[in-house]
């Protein structure tokens, strides 16, 4: 019977709301030192780094004492440092709260902000700021939006609970109803099941369909319509899968791709930091499930209004949405 190894506890604190980096050392390598092994795991950082990390102390082992650059590599041994944290321009709109309870928090995600930290968006994301707002440093999130798309997401805040949250989306137990304004095209049928099969590759951009085996299905909805020249509409989305930017791909290849897209039907040009104009008119509207820890019937419902559908002219223009108005 294969032995697990327990995962000690974190030595270090969140710094900013985000969690210090864990490394395990591998089972087996050639490394004789613990920097060896980090200077190769981390090449992208550069030696200079790794080395003045430990000389500053920064790299800890389980009993949070800095361990030494030529202490020796141990099979399995975790170490933990906290990076430093890159340099973000901070997203000027509101994460709000719409529920919170022993085992939730369901917050209404802005435009522009990441869920979970990743590459240059750390302290900047919905995740740490809910942490620091709500003072709940092991709040974790269960499922994730593009960071441009605005919305609902579920939060949960007892690590030992994530995975019965996260089973309601892996299971399809949990209803995603979305919302997007887009072009109106009068030849289009409406509502119809989209099925197809989408890839996303890592380090490309955008997704794209293939031929085979549908994996990504969406309903679309005709909501309500603009007559005139550029008419717009606004469409209700309801995804049975969650394929990256599939509502996205979906809309673009129905000839109506969503207001703000910068990826589809093209690969735009990127816009400079801090640029928050007219932003992706998609947003998560509602999630309805039954609570797999407590049995309540939850439905929750953005209060947020798309800033092209409330007034075209301004978002075209890039005219900057307050809170009140959700962007």
């Amino acid at each position: 019977m294969r032995r697990t190894t327990r995962t000690p506890p974190s030595p270090l604190p969140q710094r900013h709301g985000v969690d210090p980096v864990r490394v395990r050392l591998p089972a087996t390598g050639s490394w004789g030192t613990v920097r060896a092994h980090l200077v190769e795991r981390l090449s992208g950082a550069g030696a200079g780094v790794v080395d003045g990390m430990f000389d500053a102390g920064r790299i800890v082992g389980a009993d949070g004492r800095p361990v030494a650059a030529d202490a020796p590599f141990v099979p399995g041994m975790f170490v933990w440092f906290h990076r430093d944290l890159p340099d973000e321009v901070p997203v000027p709109f509101p994460v709000r709260v719409v529920h919170r309870d022993e085992h939730i928090v369901v917050a209404d995600k802005p435009h522009f902000l990441a869920t979970t930290p990743r590459g240059g968006h750390v302290a900047e994301t919905a995740l740490a700021r809910l942490r620091r707002e709500l003072d709940l440093p092991e709040l974790t999130a269960a499922h994730r939006l593009d960071r441009l798309t605005a919305g609902l997401v579920l939060f949960t805040v007892r690590p030992e609970e994530r995975g019965t949250y996260q089973s309601l989306f892996r299971d399809r137990r949990i209803r995603k109803e979305y919302e997007a304004v887009a072009p109106y095209d009068p030849g289009l049928a409406l509502p119809r099941t989209v099925r197809s099969r989408i890839v996303k590759e890592r380090g490309v951009l955008t997704a794209r369909e293939v031929p085979g085996e549908p994996n990504a299905v969406s309903r679309v909805e005709l909501v309500e319509h603009r007559e005139g020249p550029g008419g717009l509409a606004r469409y209700r989305l309801t995804p049975a899968t969650g394929q990256t930017h599939q509502l996205r791909v979906h809309l673009s290849a129905l000839g109506v791709p969503i207001l703000g897209d910068p990826l589809y039907p093209e690969v735009t040009a990127p816009v400079p930091a801090g640029d928050f104009r007219r932003p992706l008119q998609l947003l998560a509207r509602s999630l309805e499930f039954t609570d797999p820890v407590t049995g309540a019937e939850h439905r929750f419902r953005s209060g947020r209004v798309l800033a092209a559908w409330a007034s075209y002219d301004r978002w075209a223009a890039g005219g900057n949405d307050g809170p009140s108005d959700g962007q």
